[in-house]
C-alpha cells in the first residue's frame, strides 16, 4: 500500500513501484499498465497522482504512450528493419508458423515472452512471502545431509587435486553417465552411458539439440501451453514456431499432421509426463501417432523429462517407445535436488552423440566433474531415490490442500490437479491481476506467458507446494473481486 505519511508523495511511490518492476522485468516490455482510473481505484488514490506519476515514467523513459491506448512498458531492444513491415496473411487453409515477424509486427498486442524477462521475473525476490508462480519447490523442501555429504567425499584433499588441475571427460563424468544409464534403464529408455552427454542444466542440453539440429527459420513443432522460455529461446535462434494444442492424452494429432503437410517441421518439442504448465501425461495411443508422424515426414523429437522424480509410475514416454532413435532424452536435477549444482543431460541416438558432443565443447569446453562425481554417489546410494520419494508424499498433501483452497476461492481446474503444477480459471485477466496481486507482494503466472502467441487469458499456472497459505487466497479473493 501507498503511505500517506511516506517522507515520498504519493507520485513519487507510485513511480518507484512501477520503476521497480520494470527494470526487474516484473513488468515485461510490451505490457500496458492499469488505466488511469483503474490504477487510482487499486492504489486508493486521485487520478491526477496516477497521471503525475505515469508522465515521470514517460519522461524517464519506462513507458511510452499510445493514443487512445494507454501507457506500455517502454521495448528498449531497437526494432529489426525486415520487422518494420507486418506480416503477410496465410493462405486459406494453411496454419501459420509464428515468427519474430509475426509476433512484433503484426499482432499489435502486448509484446511476446522475452526470455531475460520471464526468467527474471520468476527469480526476482518480490519478499518473503511464498510465492505461487515459482517453477519449482520452495528451498526448504529440498534441503537434505547427504548431498553435503556427498561434496565432502568428493572434495578430498587427492581427488579435489585431481579434479581442480585438469578439464573433465567430454561427454561428462563417466560414474554419473553409468548411473544415469542404469536409472533411465528403469523408466524403459534403453541408453548405454556412451550416448549420455551432461551439460549445465536442462535448458542447456535443449539448447545443444537446437543448435546442432536446427538452423535459422526451421520449424519446430512446440505444444501450447507450454514453457515460455523455451519459446522465447527458439525465436531468439530464429526458428519459425509451429503451436501444437496439448490435450490431456497428448498434443492435438491433426493439428501436428497438418504441420506436417504444409511445413514440414524439422523438431518436435515435447513434455510428455506432468506437462508443464497443465501436468497431462501422454497417453500410449497418442504418442505411438506421434512416433508414427516422426518416421513419416522425418523429424526429430526431444522429450523434456523434468518431472520424472515426481512422475507417476509406468508415465508412458516417448523415448521409452521409439528406443531412441528419433528421440532424444532431457534430464535435469534442478527441480529435486540442487537448482545451483546445474547439472542435466541428454541421451542421444547414436549417430548423433558426435554432432552433439560438438556442440556442447565449442559452448562450455567440459562440465564440472566434481559436482556430477558427488550426483553420482547420491544416485548410486539410493539417496536421489529415497529422496524424490519423501518430496512426492509430501507434494500429495500439499496438492490436497491447495486444490480445497483454490476452489473455494472460486477457481476452477481447467486440468487434473497432478504434480506440482496446478493450471487454473481465475475468472479475470490474470495478467492485470497479476500486477495487483504484486502489489500484496506475491508473483503470479498468468496464462499468457504460457502461450507461443501472448493474449490476454483467465488461466494460470499455480505451484502446490507454495499455495497453501490461506491467507494468500484471500488476498486472491479480494483481487478478483476488484477490491
Amino acid at each position: 500500500m501507498l503511505m500517506k505519511a511516506s517522507s515520498q508523495s504519493l507520485t513519487e511511490q507510485l513511480v518507484a513501484r512501477f520503476g521497480d518492476r520494470i527494470r526487474n522485468r516484473l513488468l515485461a516490455p510490451g505490457a500496458r499498465l492499469p488505466s488511469v482510473r483503474q490504477c487510482a481505484r487499486q492504489h486508493g488514490v486521485s487520478p491526477s497522482t496516477v497521471v503525475a506519476a505515469y508522465d515521470h515514467l514517460l519522461a524517464q523513459g519506462l513507458v511510452e504512450a499510445r493514443k487512445n491506448r494507454g501507457f506500455f512498458v517502454r521495448d528498449a531492444t531497437p526494432l529489426r528493419p525486415e520487422l518494420a513491415s507486418p506480416a503477410p496473411l496465410p493462405a486459406e487453409g494453411v496454419l501459420p508458423a509464428l515468427s519474430t515477424t509475426h509476433w512484433l509486427a503484426a499482432r499489435r498486442g502486448p509484446a511476446p515472452v522475452n526470455a531475460t524477462a520471464l526468467i527474471r521475473g520468476m527469480f526476482h525476490k518480490v519478499g518473503p512471502k511464498p510465492q505461487p508462480g515459482m517453477g519449482v519447490f520452495p528451498p526448504e523442501w529440498l534441503e537434505s545431509t547427504f548431498m553435503p555429504a556427498a561434496v565432502r567425499k568428493v572434495t578430498s584433499t587427492r581427488a579435489l587435486h585431481d579434479f581442480s588441475l585438469q578439464y573433465g571427460e567430454p561427454l561428462g563424468d563417466a560414474s554419473l553417465r553409468r548411473a544415469l544409464a542404469n536409472k533411465l534403464g528403469g523408466l524403459s529408455v534403453p541408453a548405454v552411458p556412451e550416448q549420455i552427454i551432461t551439460t549445465v542444466g536442462a535448458t542447456h542440453a535443449l539448447d545443444i539439440v537446437s543448435r546442432t539440429l536446427l538452423r535459422p527459420g526451421d520449424p519446430v513443432m512446440v505444444e501450447e501451453p507450454g514453457w515460455a522460455v523455451e519459446f522465447a529461446r527458439l525465436t531468439a535462434l530464429g526458428m519459425r514456431l509451429l503451436p501444437v494444442p496439448r490435450r490431456a492424452d497428448g498434443p492435438d494429432l491433426e493439428v501436428m499432421a497438418r504441420y506436417c503437410e504444409q511445413h514440414r517441421p524439422k523438431l518436435y518439442v515435447s513434455v510428455s509426463v506432468l506437462h508443464n504448465p497443465t501436468s497431462y501425461c501422454l497417453s500410449p495411443g497418442a504418442a505411438h501417432r506421434v512416433l508414427q508422424l516422426a518416421n513419416q515426414h522425418d523429424f526429430h523429437v526431444v522429450e523434456d523429462d523434468t518431472y520424472c522424480h515426481i512422475a507417476p509410475p509406468h508415465a508412458t514416454r516417448l523415448c521409452a517407445l521409439d528406443g531412441l532413435q528419433r528421440t532424444i532424452y532431457v534430464g535435469g536435477f534442478a527441480k529435486i535436488l540442487a537448482p545451483n549444482w546445474r547439472i542435466g543431460f541428454l541421451a542421444a541416438p547414436p549417430r548423433l552423440v558426435e554432432p552433439l558432443l560438438d556442440t556442447k565443447l565449442l559452448a562450455t569446453l567440459t562440465t564440472p566433474a566434481l559436482l556430477e562425481r558427488a550426483l553420482a554417489l547420491c544416485i548410486e546410494q539410493g539417496q536421489l531415490r529415497r529422496h524424490s520419494e519423501r518430496i512426492r508424499e509430501r507434494l500429495d498433501g500439499a496438492r490436497a490442500r491447495s486444490v480445497k483452497l483454490a476452489l473455494q476461492a472460486g477457481c476452477r481446474f481447467v486440468a487434473e490437479p497432478a504434480g506440482l503444477f496446478g493450471w487454473v480459471d481465475a475468472g479475470v485477466d490474470t495478467d492485470e491481476l497479476a500486477q495487483r496481486m504484486l502489489d500484496e507482494g506475491y508473483l503470479l503466472a498468468p496464462g499468457a506467458l504460457f502461450h507461443a502467441e501472448r493474449a490476454p487469458s483467465t488461466l494460470m499456472r499455480i505451484n502446490f507446494a507454495t499455495t497453501q497459505d490461506a491467507a494468500f487466497w484471500r488476498k486472491f479473493a479480494e483481487a478478483v473481486r476488484g477490491r
